[in-house]
């Protein structure tokens, strides 16, 4: 299987370990991921705060670029935020005055018919759990594992086009067929504030306590995310949540593919999960994944 891939900016900054994992783990089930050449940013987050057309823009051209990539007719975005404003574009692009617009400010034909897909839907709806698990080296060994999707992978609906928007069960048959166990609970699809933490730092610490806290309760031991925002939220302000609430949170997350790749057989080191902030190897070391 051939896909264009999309890394988008945080798969190359802060959220490496992603990109890391990301293709380790296409690469053991025979994806090739074929990243677009020149691709820019997506405009996430701020550009559809600001201006709609530059909003649409962005990733526009972005489609434009991968629908040159080998002729191919997919990509995937890991980014949850870089998957919505693709998604996004495709719904506003349906309308003709901005359609022309948009071409041109990109230079170019807007390509038909391209389908964006999450690097979930790629391994669970297009590779199959079936197939992941025939790979499993190492079982998770039922990790109780929380799976959390954020705002972006299903909603709003009429734009991602996913049916159940509200409690999604993709990345729980993931893990399963990795061996983990998951656990029921509230906060799913819950808003952990995303970029906020830049200018609204209390409002995130108090929405991504909220999660935290929840699936610390339904009884999970680690989180798995799909989103570099939800990701450096949910991973990188355990230590002000505590500071601020009195709290004692230590729960590592990780993201979906980390997961994968353990499992896989892959070495912790080299996917990349040793960036985190929340201290994750005695875990490991703990459950026999490292």
């Amino acid at each position: 299987m051939k896909i264009a891939y999309y890394p988008g900016c945080s798969l190359h900054s802060t959220g490496v370990e992603y990109d890391i994992s990301t293709k380790k783990v296409c690469a053991a089930l025979g994806i090739e991921l074929v990243e677009v050449e020149d691709w820019i940013c997506c405009g996430a987050s701020p550009a559809h705060q600001c201006d709609e057309l530059m909003s649409v823009a962005l990733p526009a051209k972005n489609l434009a670029l991968a629908a040159r990539t080998d002729n191919l007719k997919e990509i995937c975005a890991p980014c949850a935020s870089c998957y919505s404003r693709l998604k996004f574009a495709q719904e506003r692009m349906t309308d003709e005055n901005m359609r022309k617009n948009v071409e041109q400010i990109i230079g170019s034909e807007y390509p038909e018919g391209f389908k964006v897909l999450h690097m979930l839907d790629v391994i669970v709806e297009k590779t199959g759990t079936e197939a992941v698990k025939e790979k499993v080296v190492k079982s998770l060994n039922g990790l109780k594992v929380a799976c959390y999707y954020g705002c972006l992978m299903t909603r709003p609906p009429k734009v991602t086009g996913k049916q159940q928007f509200e409690n999604p069960t993709e990345m729980e048959s993931l893990m399963e067929a990795l061996g983990a166990e998951t656990v029921d609970w509230n906060m799913k699809t819950f808003c952990c504030g995303a970029s906020f933490a830049l200018t609204q730092t209390d409002v995130v610490l108090k929405l991504t306590r909220k999660i935290l806290a929840d699936a610390v309760s339904a009884g999970a031991q680690a989180i798995s995310v799909g989103c570099p925002l939800c990701h450096a939220n949910l991973d990188g302000r355990q230590e002000q949540i505590n500071k601020k609430f009195n709290t004692n949170f230590h729960i590592p997350i990780f993201y979906f593919t980390e997961l994968m790749g353990l499992a896989l057989g892959f070495e912790a080191k080299d996917l990349g999960i040793f960036k985190h902030l929340t201290e994750v190897e005695d875990f490991l070391k703990e459950r026999a994944l490292v």
